[in-house]
């Protein structure tokens, strides 16, 4: 029988246990008189790709260390593959944590950063070594293994901190803001790398980040944090397209959010209401509408080129104010001449109109 010392650094395995592998019921967590998580309820899929998506102080990070074990809940329980892990240090959970700085020992190689928790944990040298080669050619960093951290661009070193995460073999993968210091182009290209690595091992990742469009092009499943709370979770396109509220329509993507009078004069409808820019249309003055299309008349507040896509913001003859979003390369369609002051037409088709509940308003 094993010891109390070799069963307490043992991590549990989950794998053969529940095809979830995280689950939060009633998760509460307060720092003294702060309430940090409000009462979570999540479920995360084997392999699932998920994404924990909220602004700054939203509570991501604090459901990502809960899950990973660096924080005790002061109320729920937290599973793993269906067992209750709620009162297990991090070092016994499934689980590998990856964070924005990397935390890379600069006085090793990359071949040595990634084959150390092996070696910690006592695996024998022939096998963690096949093992480091193995999670280095699968980032594509074979040929760096000699190199130190400082030799290395900013996305070598994120992709280093994955091949050390995931050479121990864990059933999920906490990655906190894992590309938010690269630069624009760099993160879009991490973005493919890691959805591409994600599919390959077939292993659970979460995602904590407050880019909107990272949470949306990487991700299966989403879930929007506000003020400690869980606001709304489901796929991408589900959340981006039906958002609950007022609060994930805003924070997820631009939303044109009609309530009110606004409501009653541009929708004749009462209630609070989203239409996203991309499925406004922008016509010359005075065209007219078709069945299941709402056109209302306004002028052009301003005019602003974004490479592939021009915003224009307008407002009605009735003072409401609209923003639509069109590619650019389709512009030759647009009025000509557009800018600030042009009257123009803005029109949507009645089904891009999305109700928000009436108690989430």
């Amino acid at each position: 029988m094993p010891s109390d010392a070799v069963r307490d650094a043992a991590p549990v395995n989950s794998a053969a246990v529940d095809a979830t592998q995280v689950e939060l019921v009633g998760v509460r967590k307060e720092f003294g008189k702060t309430v940090a998580i409000a009462g979570a309820d999540l479920t995360v899929g084997d392999g699932e790709l998920f994404a924990l998506l909220g602004p700054s102080g939203s509570g991501k990070t604090t459901v990502l260390r809960l899950i990973a074990g660096f924080e005790r809940p002061t109320a729920g329980v937290v599973k793993l593959g269906g067992l209750d892990v709620t009162g297990l240090p991090a070092r016994r959970r499934d689980v590998n944590t990856v964070f924005q700085e990397y935390a890379l020992f600069p006085h090793m190689t990359v071949g040595q950063n990634v084959e150390y928790g092996l070696k910690v944990r006592g695996v024998p040298r022939t096998e963690r070594r096949r093992r480091t080669a193995d999670a280095l050619d699968m980032v594509q960093l074979t040929e760096y293994a000699p190199r130190r951290p400082s030799r290395l661009s900013g996305g070598q070193r994120q992709r280093v901190a994955l091949a050390r995460a995931l050479v121990g073999r864990p059933r999920v993968l906490l990655l906190d803001e894992p590309l938010g210091a690269l630069d624009l182009k760099l993160r879009e290209r991490m973005q493919v790398e890691l959805k591409a690595i994600q599919r390959e091992v077939g292993i659970t990742f979460v995602i904590v980040t407050h880019d909107q469009d990272e949470a949306l092009s990487l991700c299966d499943r989403l879930a929007v944090l506000n003020d400690g709370r869980i606001e709304q979770v489901g796929r991408a396109r589900e959340v981006y397209e039906n958002p609950a509220n007022r609060f994930v329509a805003d924070f997820v993507g631009t939303s044109n959010v009609l309530d009110g009078a606004a409501a009653e004069e541009i929708l004749g409808r009462a209630g609070t209401f989203v239409v996203r820019p991309e499925r406004i249309g922008v016509f010359a003055q005075g065209t007219d509408a078709v069945s299941g299309v709402r056109a209302v008349e306004a002028t052009v507040s301003e005019v602003i080129y974004a490479g592939a896509t021009t915003r224009i913001t307008a407002r009605t003859t009735r003072g409401v104010n609209l923003t639509a979003t069109v590619l650019t390369a389709s512009s030759k369609w647009l009025p000509p001449d557009l800018h600030h002051g042009s009257a123009i037409t803005l029109a949507w088709p009645d089904k891009a109109v999305y109700a928000l509940s009436s108690n989430e308003e």
